[in-house]
């Protein structure tokens, strides 16, 4: 290599070495205003803010562990439902697409991340042309090219950030997808459970009053009751027969939905075999004060955050686009008439061309530009913040109906014994003549319905569960993380 090549190349090393300065602004500063705390109602405990029937591993300090990170494993106690979450991040073709799409926007970063090198190729060539002169000349090259672009203004760095902010907000994306999908297959399971336990009450219920149906029915034809009793009699039962073929229904519809999440068939060893017992899903209780900043590790409000960086990157571009942009190529190889030749001394040459654009004269494009970006950063800040705010309010709600739904729960247990105590007595004043059989279709109607609405409360108790393991950022690790 001659004297005038090694001088440009010393040129561009000490361009590139200076250069790659970024006109990115510097990132904003995301104002949620949320509290500090979480807004608890006045009922609600200082310590504990959450079911503790699940208790950590031995090794694993409860009162340190956040709940991002308690495993799913450690969360879920029921061991069938493990295996469908296990299937489910396996088989789900919506989660199988949120891990392609992070395939993609890395190989997209590393596209982008590629114009900061320097580009190198090699080339040959074969030139006939010919025209009226008897001879057809014919020229045989071989080229090394080389071109670089010096990012004195970081045009091309900003780009390159900006792909990689975008890469990482699709990773966060990917996490957000399994936790959703956790939850939801968790919730699903769950309702399978219930609609399979009120399908069951329903069913006990018609036939039970089968039974009475036909005993009255005999002493309708006895003279013992009117007709109207009998009429009445039969209200009870046809309302146990329509509810039973509608949670069958249901029970259809969840098996449905939970093999679209898993992604496959379930087989029955792995339905729910009966409602689930309400302590069989617990979670950690969280320490007392915990602060809301915990939000800022859910992977939806860091995907917000990553695009935010993004959007601030490209404007470092909107920016670099005003300044002149340089640009270096050089090529060495060799010519030749004769193909034998190519090689031979004195057919070796080389050439360096650096070249210079400057904007003069856009007509506002570049303006534009710089206006839609900043327009466009100003966008994702204030998504970011509806982000952090949105996810501020899932946590306290949740929070705010684990406790009332606990109590609840222990009203409608307290409803239903009472429930079951006037049935039986009404019951037995009805054998006994003195009570008429309206007064025992009341009780037998408030039995049904406590019943129902017991089931109820315990799937909405367990689904809130469910709601703030998700919230809180559970469900990425499979097994309690060790501190």
């Amino acid at each position: 290599m001659n004297r005038p090549l090694l001088s440009a190349a010393a040129l561009a090393a000490s361009l590139f070495l200076v250069g790659c300065a970024s006109l990115a602004p510097e990132l904003p500063q995301a104002a949620p205003e949320t509290p500090a705390q979480w807004p608890l109602p006045p009922t609600t405990g200082a310590t504990t803010y959450l079911s503790t029937a699940q208790t950590a591993p031995a090794d694993t300090d409860a009162s340190t562990v956040a709940a991002a990170d308690i495993g799913w494993r450690d969360f879920f106690a029921d061991a069938r439902l493990q295996e469908l979450i296990a299937r489910a991040l396996h088989n789900n073709r919506d989660l199988r697409t949120a891990v392609l799409n992070v395939e993609k926007a890395r190989a997209q970063y590393g596209i982008q991340r590629a114009d900061r090198l320097p580009s190198l190729g090699a080339g040959a060539q074969a030139v006939r042309s010919g025209g009226d002169a008897p001879q057809v000349p014919q020229i045989y090259t071989a080229n090394l090219n080389a071109q670089f672009e010096l990012d004195l203004f970081g045009r091309v760095r900003s780009l390159t950030d900006a792909a990689l902010a975008r890469y990482l907000a699709t990773d966060e994306a990917r996490r957000a997808t399994q936790l959703s999908l956790v939850a939801q297959v968790a919730q699903v399971y769950l309702a399978l459970g219930t609609d399979q336990a009120l399908q069951g009450i329903a069913q006990a219920t018609y036939e039970n009053q089968q039974a009475s149906y036909k005993l009255t029915e005999q002493r309708k034809r006895l003279g013992a009751v009117s007709a109207l009793d009998l009429s009445q009699a039969r209200t009870l039962l046809e309302t146990a027969r329509t509810d039973a073929a509608r949670f069958a229904g249901q029970v259809a519809q969840d098996i449905n939905a939970l093999t679209l999440l898993v992604g496959q068939p379930v087989e029955a060893a792995l339905l729910p075999a009966k409602r689930l017992d309400p302590q069989a899903s617990g979670l950690q209780a969280l320490p007392a004060g915990l602060p809301s900043e915990v939000l800022l590790l859910r992977p939806d409000i860091l995907q917000a955050e990553q695009q935010l960086r993004a959007a601030n990157a490209n404007i470092g571009a909107a920016r670099a686009a005003f300044f002149p942009s340089i640009s270096l190529t050089a090529s060495a190889g060799t010519s030749s008439t004769e193909l034998s030749g190519l090689f031979n001394n004195g057919s070796f040459g080389w050439s360096f061309i650096p070249s210079i654009n400057i904007p003069i004269f856009q007509g506002g494009r570049l303006q534009a530009g710089l206006d839609s970006s900043i327009a466009d950063r100003d966008i994702m800040l204030a998504q970011y913040e509806k982000s952090i705010q949105s996810g501020f309010r899932e946590v306290a709600d949740a929070l705010a109906l684990s406790h009332t739904l606990a109590e609840q729960g222990r009203a409608q247990k307290a409803l239903l014994d009472a429930a079951s105590q006037a049935h039986a007595l009404s019951e037995a004043r009805y054998k006994a003549g003195q009570d008429s059989y309206l007064t025992l279709l009341d009780a037998q109607r408030t039995l049904y319905a406590a019943q129902q609405s017991l089931a109820a409360t315990e799937l909405q108790t367990q689904s809130n569960r469910v709601t703030l393991y998700k919230v809180l950022g559970g469900g990425w690790l499979e097994q309690t993380a060790q501190r």
